[in-house]
């Protein structure tokens, strides 16, 4: 019995714990199913569709057609025995060499979109260069010649105009600035040629400088883009358009996820110009600037490294025409703070020509408030036929600086003619550099010209050692010269011998 009794209760025990599993395993897969039911019940994230049928009619593709003449003088068929087997050798190279000597025709693709209802279009300026034929082919197949109304290089920018019965689709400009990190975002084109294509993504960052001109502010975003979507429209959520898609970063050549649009508030001043005048019209302040480093920071008095520092004042100019000086570091130009260098140049040329604008910069020690009115980028041209003014020579004897690695001497015909300095140099001449000194650390050389030390200007050998003096009794760490080398006028900051 007992034995019995106790193997009864051993035997009913694993069945009762069998029941016990098997409640809790159904209570688990019913409330599973429940959720499953309750997931699947939920409405997914809003898609694009509505987005894309409002904005692609005005999307459209650009075919460009460019002639490529032939070699004028073809290479002379040599004399081949008959039965020669280099018979056929020849004939098959000749025969090629006859077809690359014929004119022919090359083709390429990009994207772009139309910003009025009369036909123009926007796309970028390598898309359309060196064309002799320019169509444009709308999303329902139709397809218009276009001409071109005018580029610009500095940007990438073009504007086509095509003619068309009736009002065509067309795209807003977003305010470009308004747009974040993180939002999301669309791009339409056509890649590869394969016609209108729409991917999405994020931005990615924004301010990017890519070294493709001197107004590089490219937003960056991770939505696919290759070949072809070039000229194409980043839009916002609200179907307007923050940028025009000019660039990728790839070294395989295809998508990576890293993209670039020149924003809209860079993009549509330029487009107006071109649209009203058939050129773009910049302003222009006539300074050289160059970035604030600690070093030169600390020799200015300026508590962080930003702004844009004065090298120089182009005579002539503008900033001539007001109170700026070289030396100046610019702080703030109408209302934009300007955290670093590159950022000036894209400012000032954003502001109308003619406009009297508000500019705060750092003098000696202390912020003043100034005024200046621009005036148009000069051409290239322009700008190389504006020279330096004229500064009497003065001599001095020569003198050594171990602090700084170098010895200068006071300018005269001999040393002119040794460096090849102009008649109206300024400043005194560095003869001689020390290895490894903290003058060459800052790579400069001898006939380099020191005009400044500490914004004060020197025109004597004596006068330089008599300012880094000064600068070493109030403890500076650097000796802030104002260097012309050859024309090119920029600030270097030197540090003293240990």
């Amino acid at each position: 019995m007992v034995q019995f009794g106790s193997g009864g209760r051993s035997a009913a025990r694993p069945r009762a714990l069998g029941r016990l599993v098997a409640a809790r395993l159904l209570a688990a897969v019913l409330a599973a199913g429940v959720l499953a039911q309750d997931v699947v019940a939920q409405p997914g994230p809003p898609g694009f569709a509505d987005l894309v049928d409002r904005v692609a009619p005005a999307v459209v593709n650009v075919s460009t057609r460019k002639a490529i003449q032939g070699r004028d003088e073809p290479f002379p068929m040599p004399q081949v025995p008959p039965g020669s087997p280099f018979e056929e050798f020849f004939k098959e190279f000749f025969d090629r060499e006859r077809e690359q000597q014929m004119p022919r025709r090359t083709f390429s693709l990009g994207s772009g979109f139309i910003i009025d209802p009369q036909g123009f279009v926007v796309t970028n300026n390598h898309v359309i260069a060196d064309a002799d034929e320019i169509s444009v082919l709308m999303s329902d197949d139709r397809e218009f010649p276009a001409t071109l109304v005018g580029r610009d290089t500095k940007t990438d920018l073009a504007l086509l105009k095509i003619e068309s019965p009736k009002p065509l689709p067309y795209l807003e400009w977003a305010d470009s600035d308004a747009v974040r990190v993180g939002d999301w975002m669309l791009a339409i084109g056509n890649p590869f040629g394969l016609g209108s294509s729409v991917t999405a993504g994020i931005v990615s960052a924004r301010g990017r400088d890519i070294r493709s001109g001197p107004y590089d502010d490219f937003i960056q975003v991770d939505a696919a883009i290759n070949r072809g979507n070039s000229g194409g429209p980043s839009f916002t959520l609200e179907g307007t358009v923050f940028g025009v898609n000019t660039a990728i970063f790839s070294p395989s050549g295809g998508n990576v996820g890293i993209g670039f649009a020149i924003p809209a508030n860079l993009a549509k001043p330029v487009i107006d110009s071109i649209k009203a005048t058939g050129r773009v019209s910049r302003g222009w302040l006539g300074v050289r600037i160059q970035s604030v480093t600690e070093e030169i920071a600390e020799g200015l008095g300026l508590e962080d490294s930003e702004g844009a520092l004065v090298a120089s004042v182009t005579p002539g100019g503008p900033a001539a025409n007001s109170a700026i000086e070289a030396g100046d570091v610019i702080l703030e130009f109408n209302g934009h703070k300007i955290d670093r260098m590159r950022n000036l140049p894209r400012i000032v040329a954003e502001t109308p020509v003619g406009e009297k604008v508000p500019v705060v910069v750092w003098r000696r020690g202390e912020r003043q408030s100034l005024e200046v009115v621009l005036g148009e980028l000069p051409e290239d041209e322009q700008l190389a036929e504006l020279g330096a003014p004229q500064v009497p020579d003065q001599a001095a004897p020569s003198a050594e600086i171990p602090e700084l690695g170098l010895t200068v001497a006071a300018l005269d015909d001999e040393l002119r003619a040794r460096f090849g300095l102009p008649e109206d140099a300024r400043g005194v001449v560095i003869v001689e550099v020390a290895n490894n000194g903290p003058a060459a650390q800052e790579n400069l050389r001898a006939g380099d010209l020191v005009v400044e030390v500490g914004q004060e200007e020197v025109s004597a050998p004596a006068e330089l050692v008599a300012k880094v003096a000064e600068a070493r009794q109030q403890d500076k760490r650097a000796a802030l010269l104002l260097i012309d080398r050859q024309g090119d006028l920029r600030f270097v900051a030197v540090r003293f011998k240990e």
